[in-house]
């Protein structure tokens, strides 16, 4: 069964983490964390984010950017950054592909960026707005490649799926 991937690069926050754990669990996507972390994973800021869902997580640990890409060599990626040259809404995702996104305070490095500039997508602002949270960023950009792949294995609640807005 093809899973949508979120993969945090170095994530900070443990309840910012928790939260997106528990989005994969009911969005049944995996979750990539790559090194270093900002916490531990027994923080109970994490747990309490995550609440009892931390348990069916499907979670992959790296202990870098190379360890991940080693490990995922066929893997295409789209990368969360205000620098993107395209709306996050107008690109197609793939029922399996990585949506990669940056540390709380800086973002995914501009070293890694410039090597996938097509796979650069943004979420839009208003006025000088520097970035949304990183939960409410998964979020967004997960269900829009699950809407693309029309919800594809997830529970549609009565004739509600067939409406096309």
């Amino acid at each position: 069964m093809s899973k949508i991937n979120i993969v945090l690069f170095e994530p900070e926050i443990p309840a910012n983490t928790g939260n997106i754990g528990r989005t994969c669990v009911a969005a049944g996507a995996r979750l990539h964390l790559i090194e270093p972390l900002g916490f531990r994973l027994t923080e109970k800021e994490l747990k309490r984010a995550g609440m009892d869902y931390w348990q069916d997580l499907d979670v992959t640990r790296y202990i870098n950017w190379e360890d991940f890409l080693s490990q995922n060599k066929d893997a295409k990626i789209y990368m969360a950054t205000t620098k993107g040259k395209h709306v996050y809404s107008q690109v197609s995702y793939e029922p399996d592909c990585y949506l990669l996104f940056g540390k709380e305070s800086a973002g995914i490095p501009e070293e890694i960026l410039v090597n996938y500039p097509e796979n650069c997508v943004r979420i839009p602002m208003v006025g000088e707005t520097r970035s949304l949270n990183l939960a409410n960023s998964v979020a967004i950009m997960l269900y829009e490649a699950l809407r693309q792949n029309e919800f594809r294995d997830m529970k549609l609640e009565g004739e509600l799926h067939r409406l096309r807005w």
